[in-house]
């Protein structure tokens, strides 16, 4: 139940702004065994699967002796140690709260202020795009980090749980994931370095992704949304993405809000073309990302459902 009361303090109050993060420890560590390894010269890809086992392995004994020291000074420290944590891990309201910005800036007609504000949470250069294009950028992390941020960290945390120790599932995902956002890039200086964060990323987040995909239908559904064109899109675009994860949710996401999302895009200024997901029925509007919300809301109702009936058949 502690999974459920982490995802519930999350959807209410969100990131902890007042307490420490983990996420900025762990990328305070990563670039620390980044300006050691990589700067050492030889393999470039050999050295990157040292940082990477050097990340999560520090990381992973770090948790587990804070929590072990927490056990010894009482149970009820390392419960409230283990749901804060997990509670930290989820990244469910501080999603919608870092895209809202973008569609209340839309909506004042200020397409400016929308490009800077999603610019903060997409990678892709933001200075060109015109408002159907700041409105795609926007549902598309929306729907990649619904993954990410929520689903898979429910899913490895689940995982630990029957080890007795969800935290840390969670949290050794979440130095994997952060180590993908910050080296795992197919760029000159990360291409053979990243390599090992970027599959590793990949293999853990390959089972979230199709799961996380379907609880989105099943969450359409619920809203009255049109959840059989939204798995005709899934089954079709799924895999129209360089990523063999980050097409999933998006294309149930296209397929829920009846638009077109993909296609190329400018990263650092070069033009990286990409497949399209999604059918062309309706030009994006700003309400889309509202809605992106409401289907983000649902799809996590979901989640939390099925994990409450696991954990009753489990017992």
């Amino acid at each position: 139940m502690y999974i459920l009361a982490a995802l519930l303090l999350d959807a209410i109050f969100g990131d902890p702004k007042r307490l420490p993060h983990p996420v900025v420890l762990i990328g305070r560590l990563i670039s620390y065994y980044e300006k050691i390894l990589y700067s050492r010269g030889g393999d470039a890809k050999r050295n990157g699967f040292i940082f990477c086992a050097a990340v999560i392995g520090t990381t992973a004994a770090a948790l587990f002796a804070l929590l072990c020291a927490a056990g010894i000074a009482g149970s009820f420290l390392q419960r409230a140690l283990e749901l804060y944590l997990l509670y930290a891990a989820i990244a469910f309201k501080s999603l919608k709260d870092e895209s809202l910005p973008v569609a209340r800036a839309l909506a004042a007609g200020d397409l400016a202020a929308a490009r800077i504000s999603v610019g903060r949470i997409v990678g892709r250069d933001t200075e060109r795009l015109d408002e159907a294009g700041v409105i795609r950028a926007c549902v598309e992390t929306i729907a990649e980090s619904y993954i990410d941020g929520v689903v898979s960290v429910l899913f490895w945390a689940f995982v630990g749980g029957f080890f007795g120790q969800a935290a840390l599932f969670a949290w050794i995902f979440k130095a994997a994931n952060t180590m993908d956002s910050m080296v795992g890039y197919d760029d000159a200086r990360y291409h053979d370095f990243g390599y090992a964060a970027a599959k590793l990323d990949d293999i853990m987040n390959f089972i979230p992704a199709r799961l996380g995909a379907a609880t989105a239908v099943a969450g359409g559904a619920l809203g009255g949304m049109d959840y059989r064109r939204a798995w005709r899109i899934f089954l079709r675009d799924r895999l129209n993405h360089k990523s063999p994860n980050s097409a999933h949710a998006e294309s149930v996401f296209a397929g829920l809000l009846g638009v077109r999302l993909g296609g190329g895009a400018f990263y650092g200024g070069e033009w990286e073309p990409r497949p399209f997901l999604g059918d062309d029925i309706r030009s994006p509007d700003p309400n889309d990302i509202i809605r992106a919300h409401h289907i983000l809301n649902l799809s996590v109702a979901v989640c939390a459902a099925v994990i409450l009936l696991l954990l009753r058949v489990g017992r």
